[in-house]
């Protein structure tokens, strides 16, 4: 469980998954050309449609989202046989997770004993919690379940545990020596996950978007209806979690019922990296050989949709009219008998999750600017306020403070999970993780904010008390623009997941009984001979058109009358003007982001 050994697999196991690896890729190019296309139509689209006022009135925060460096001396479980062994353990800015023998070693830019990215980790803190996680880890093939003997080294008692647990990669055990390393450590990890997790979903790359569009599809076409995590983590990462899925089932059948002993969950661990890393490596391949071709796609779409955009949207629009006359009456019946009874439960349980971390973002801003406010009364000192200034600017990065706001989403998961499952909704990670980016997100562009507008009106002409005085007025217009921005999100992100939860599930109810009829209405979109209307797409719009309406309908009535003027902000019925997820690949990193109905950007 912690440095990387050989491979488990043989020549003939690495030929076959390159074999998988290049069928996924076979099967799931073609969808992401698709919508590679029907993304630029979307583009040009709201390029050339009527122009929205920005709604944002807090400034963006040029801060690109990252993690809080964190540093210290931990214990590992490592070696063959594994043993308690001393290291120093770096978390880098970016998410990766290195460790030394020493700290000399990290100092010195040595190379780390090893290093990881913390994509699809979670960090586990109870040893008894942990043991059980091992006891389940690979059941009998049969269905029996057998006890897995631990390894003696983990029945000991570890004090303050830190287990880093992963659907397919090896596990990693640490131990902090006091409890208070401990929650330092597993909320700085926490913050390296949720940023390697979020990086497609925070994307703002409208080329990008196409990527999680076009798994969505591939998915669908393999009968899998329904959000769940594995889109977290980068493209490649996204891919290989989709494979690895696909992969499980064979392997748990092929290799289970020859593991034997102690060391049953520690073989099924290792195979399971290996494997991992193997598709991990294909899919990296595969998708950096695909860049230049859709680099090349993008910049030909671009040339042959902008001149007929107009009679390509027309058409889209009767033949949308003409579908959406042909489904109403099965989707209708379906919203009615499976979706508007759950709907304002879900919509309740989003609403106050929301709230209740924003509030806990607001309480947190204005305590930050109070504490400035106070430092500039009865602090003269110049030093002391640029440290009071500088912490004040690191608030959004700082784990331990934001966790107040964190918080609040994690308690709801649970209660979300249960209202989301039955619709076969499974993505509560990513959910509470979108919750989170967003408080992360307002708070950043809030600090910027207080920021600018303080260094415009402080002058060295002003004493402290007339300083203080005015930071009192920034302070006031900064919580107004606040309150504005925060109201738009939370509508904007209530609208997004709500659409995420509920959409794949009609799609699936529906797929039968209307998509069936769906070639009669082929031959007028094969007849504009572009890959960016599509009669799938098309129908996937009506859908979501008339599940809009019942969503901003619900929106209404959960914000009550005193917000109907800009409920619907950023919420049009129309579906091509809906909130939706951006989304980028690795080769487009860096870009502005945002989550599900959010437009707040980092």
């Amino acid at each position: 469980m912690g440095g990387r050994s050989s491979s488990p697999l043989d020549k003939r196991q690495q030929q076959h998954l390159r074999g998988q690896v290049d069928t996924l890729l076979r099967n799931f190019l073609p969808c992401y050309r698709g919508q590679l296309a029907a993304s630029v139509l979307w583009q040009i689209s709201r390029e050339l449609g009527p122009q929205e006022p920005a709604g944002c009135q807090l400034l963006h925060s040029k801060k690109l989202p990252q993690v809080r460096e964190h540093r210290g001396p931990l214990t590992q479980l490592q070696g063959h046989p594994p043993q308690w062994q001393p290291i120093f353990c770096v978390l880098r800015g970016d998410g990766r997770l290195e460790w030394f023998s020493h700290r000399e070693e990290y100092e010195n830019g040595d190379r780390p004993l090893g290093s990881t990215v913390l994509t699809g980790y979670t960090v586990l803190t109870s040893q008894s919690e942990y043991l059980h996680l091992l006891d389940t880890l690979c059941p009998e093939s049969s269905g029996h379940h057998t006890q897995e003997e631990p390894d003696p080294l983990l029945e000991m008692p570890v004090s303050f545990p830190l287990f880093l647990q992963h659907p397919f990669r090896r596990h990693l055990c640490f131990s902090a020596a006091t409890a208070e390393a401990q929650r330092a450590w597993r909320l700085a990890l926490q913050g390296g996950i949720r940023l390697r997790g979020t990086v497609l979903q925070r994307s703002q790359a409208p080329a990008a978007r196409a990527f999680l569009d076009a798994i969505r599809l591939y998915r669908q076409q393999q009968g899998h209806f329904g959000d769940d995590d594995v889109t977290l983590g980068s493209d490649a990462e996204v891919l290989t979690a989709v494979l690895m899925r696909e992969l499980l089932p064979a392997l748990r059948a092929q290799t289970l019922p020859g593991l034997r002993g102690a060391g049953r969950a520690r073989a099924w661990a290792k195979l399971l990296d290996a494997v991992h890393a193997a598709v991990l490596d294909g899919a990296s391949t595969g998708l950096r050989a695909f860049q230049p071709e859709k680099e090349e796609l993008l910049a030909a779409l671009e040339k042959t949709i902008r001149p007929d955009v107009d009679q390509m949207l027309k058409l889209r629009e009767r033949v949308l009219g003409r579908l959406q006359a042909n489904v109403q009456g099965p989707l209708e019946s379906c919203l009615r008998r499976k979706v508007d009874e759950q709907l304002p439960r879900v919509t309740q349980t989003l609403l106050s999750t929301v709230e209740a971390e924003l509030a806990a973002v607001q309480t947190l801003l204005t305590q930050g600017m109070d504490r400035l406010s106070r430092h500039l009364r009865g602090s003269p000192s110049s030093t002391r306020l640029r440290k009071e200034v500088y912490s004040f600017g690191e608030m959004p990065w700082d784990p331990e403070l934001m966790q107040t706001c964190y918080r609040e989403a994690e308690r709801s998961r649970g209660r979300l999970g249960q209202l989301a499952a039955p619709f076969g909704f499974f993505g509560t990670q990513s959910l509470v993780f979108g919750a989170q980016d967003l408080a992360q997100q307002l708070m950043a562009d809030a600090v910027a904010t207080f920021l600018q507008l303080a260094d415009q009106c402080l002058t060295t002409a002003l004493d402290c008390d007339q300083a203080a005085q005015q930071l009192e007025k920034v302070r006031g217009r900064v919580l107004k623009k606040f309150q504005s921005d925060s109201g738009s999100a939370r509508r904007r992100f209530i609208h997004g997941w709500l659409l995420c939860i509920f959409l794949p599930f009609v799609l699936s109810q529906l797929e039968l009984s209307c998509k069936a009829e769906l070639p009669e209405f082929e031959g007028d979109v094969l007849a504009v001979g572009s890959p960016a209307l599509t009669i799938e797409g098309i129908y996937e719009d009506v859908i979501r058109g008339v599940l809009l309406q019942r969503i901003n309908r619900e929106l209404k009535n959960a914000l009550g009358a005193s917000n109907l003027s800009c409920t619907l902000d950023g919420c049009s019925e129309l579906p091509w003007d809906q909130a939706e997820t951006d989304v980028e690949t690795e080769a487009q990193r860096g870009t502005c982001s945002r989550q599900p109905g959010s437009s707040t950007e980092v």
